[in-house]
């Protein structure tokens, strides 16, 4: 009903919802025939859809490469993420990781559900890793190389400071950003870009996941999993979990502001990013996520769900992200509409709202200056009439007949 309820409440979304799925199913057709490519590929639907879609708008040669990157980076971070694993066993795990690539014998089962799976069959991409050219798995090692030692590093201390925030998240996600640059450059389809921006693309969808997973890392069994810094969530509650009682809702959503105020600080960086990108299916493949991220943090802020349950784009939302970025200006578009989202939502009595309010003005000025922004509020949440909503209805249940009988077909 979850699906169907926002289909009703928004059937503008339906169209572009069955591109998507039927883009998913061409895509599903398109697995390699080969046992541990196909493995690789599927694997990849389970433990990241939203990454499976964005994938395929790569190059053959480089979405083998990217596919495989992630899913050795997937069961390092299970890993990490496994609270069940004594630390004296995961952190010599953790910093040899990078070997195991190498090794088709290898596995460590751990993790859960898809991602048990992935652990207990991880010949398959040891397997495939191999058959990729020699600049891919060099990068790909040197990368997991370095994240599974800060991994390492942050099992044994918390993250305190800001300054720890930061270091935490280059480890995990700055990295991939990095990675990500690399494997562009060995395509020979972009230069290499600077290691500050990479790092910030990086940051922006790591600091925005580990806002919305609040509530799920502190709940982690058997041990919270905790990346909200001390520094920030101090001035605020004694104890990281507290923000999730009713009774502390007030200090909460403050909080949960300034988290969100201190990821905006990398919008910028990250449309530096994407500006410099030449290939269109690279540049997809990047900014999609970017926006995701930006639209994920407009609903997050001043929103106490956060600490109630799961905060998310809707999928409709997703498929019209998905759907409509293919330039730069699609992506000043998002970006100035979600900010202007978000900086609709500030209370001026927020600790933080005039920060708050200067970064999403700076990011607004520099969709305009850009001179490539059509104002257009494609992605602001607007009331439709009735008369609207009744069309939509009526052509969504023409499009249903139109699917099923090509379909049929």
């Amino acid at each position: 009903m979850g699906t169907l309820g926002a289909i009703l409440k928004h059937p503008e979304d339906f169209p572009v919802l069955v591109k998507m799925m039927m883009a998913s199913s061409r895509a599903e057709k398109q697995i390699p025939p080969q046992p541990h490519w196909a493995f690789c590929y599927t694997m990849l639907t389970k433990v990241s859809r939203s990454f499976a879609l964005v994938i395929q708008q790569l190059g053959k040669e480089l979405r083998d490469a990217v596919c495989i990157f992630y899913l050795v980076l997937r069961a390092l971070d299970t890993v990490e993420d496994d609270t069940s694993i004594p630390s004296d066993v995961k952190v010599p795990i953790l910093k040899s990781f990078h070997s195991h690539v190498y090794d088709t014998s290898w596995h460590f089962s751990c993790g859960t559900k898809h991602y048990r799976v992935l652990m207990d069959q991880f010949h398959h991409v040891s397997t495939a890793f191999l058959e990729l050219g020699k600049s891919y798995q060099e990068t790909i090692e040197d990368i997991t190389k370095r994240m599974g030692a800060g991994m390492a590093k942050f099992i044994c201390v918390e993250v305190e400071t800001i300054n720890d925030y930061d270091e935490y998240c280059y480890y995990v996600a700055g990295l991939v950003g990095l990675g990500l640059s690399k494997l562009f450059h060995a395509s020979r389809l972009e230069d290499l870009a600077p290691d500050d921006l990479s790092n910030c693309t990086g940051l922006f969808l790591q600091k925005t996941n580990i806002i919305r997973d609040y509530l799920e890392d502190i709940n982690e069994i058997p041990k919270s999993r905790m990346f909200w810094p001390r520094e920030i969530w101090n001035k605020y509650v004694d104890k990281l979990e507290d923000l999730k009682y009713e009774e502390n809702s007030v200090v909460a959503v403050k909080c949960l502001n300034e988290m969100v105020t201190n990821a905006l600080t990398h919008m910028e960086d990250c449309l530096r990013y994407m500006s410099a990108l030449n290939d269109p299916n690279i540049f997809r493949f990047c900014a999609i996520p970017q926006i995701m991220a930006i639209g994920t943090l407009a609903l997050c802020y001043n929103n106490i769900q956060v600490f109630r349950g799961v905060v998310k784009m809707r999928r409709g939302l997703v498929a019209k992200v998905v759907d409509q970025t293919k330039t730069m200006s699609d992506v000043y578009g998002a970006f100035f509409d979600f900010s202007s989202l978000l900086q609709s939502k500030v209370d001026k009595s927020d600790p933080n709202a005039s920060q708050t309010i200067e970064l999403t003005e700076k990011v607004q000025n520099v969709c305009r200056a850009s001179g490539l922004l059509r104002e257009r509020r494609v992605y602001a949440e607007e009331q439709q009439s009735r008369q609207t909503a009744l069309f939509m209805m009526v052509m969504i249940m023409l499009f249903s007949i139109l699917v099923a009988y090509l379909y049929s077909k």
